[in-house]
């Protein structure tokens, strides 16, 4: 085959033109931040209940969790008091996590080692409550890497729902190698 009729079949097979896609929109920090991150986790499975009161975490657990008995809650109560639990880590049915900032336009939660409480927690109990202040909502991934700092502790990470894998025959599984549930109690 020539160079010309290589050239000539191209053309004849070259697709329709589309236009261009919508550039995101980004929003803006004067926004009502919530249901845009609200709309954003529910997206990627995760689930969102706004409390107008922290004092209202542990009920709020407790509600959606009836059937757990190993809950690690270290948003109410200290490390101390979660010891025995966290020397079996992976028998943590649900743990209670702290969220430094969260990020509207995807869902993600910023949170750093200590926040943590062990690099493997998020990633090894059974379901994930991670308790953010509705004041700590950014609208982008550039406005959360502004107010973070990545230097400040050994391990960070942006946690948006639960795991989840679709590389299954392309079918997506939830709970695939980490928490099988998140809930996100926003507070404000």
């Amino acid at each position: 085959m020539s160079r010309q009729q290589i050239l000539d079949a191209i053309r004849k097979n070259k697709p329709e033109l589309v236009a261009a896609p919508v550039p995101f929109q980004y929003l803006s920090m004067g926004e009502d931040l919530a249901p845009a991150f609200v709309a954003a986790l529910e997206k990627v499975g995760g689930v969102v209940v706004i409390l107008k009161e922290r004092s209202d975490i542990a009920a709020t657990v407790q509600e959606h969790y009836q059937e757990m008995t190993r809950i690690a809650d270290f948003v109410n109560h200290p490390r101390n008091s979660n010891q025995a639990l966290l020397h079996d880590a992976a028998s943590i049915e649900v743990a209670v996590l702290e969220g430094q900032l969260g990020v509207a336009e995807n869902g993600a939660i910023w949170m750093q080692e200590s926040d943590c409480i062990s690099r493997a927690l998020p990633f090894i109990t059974q379901h994930l409550v991670l308790v953010l202040d509705k004041k700590k909502l950014v609208a982008s991934m550039h406005g959360a890497y502004a107010q973070i700092d990545t230097t400040k502790e050994g391990f960070g990470v942006f946690i948006a729902g639960p795991s989840k894998t679709a590389d299954i025959e392309q079918s997506l599984v939830i709970g695939a190698h980490g928490a099988k549930s998140l809930l996100v109690l926003l507070i404000g």
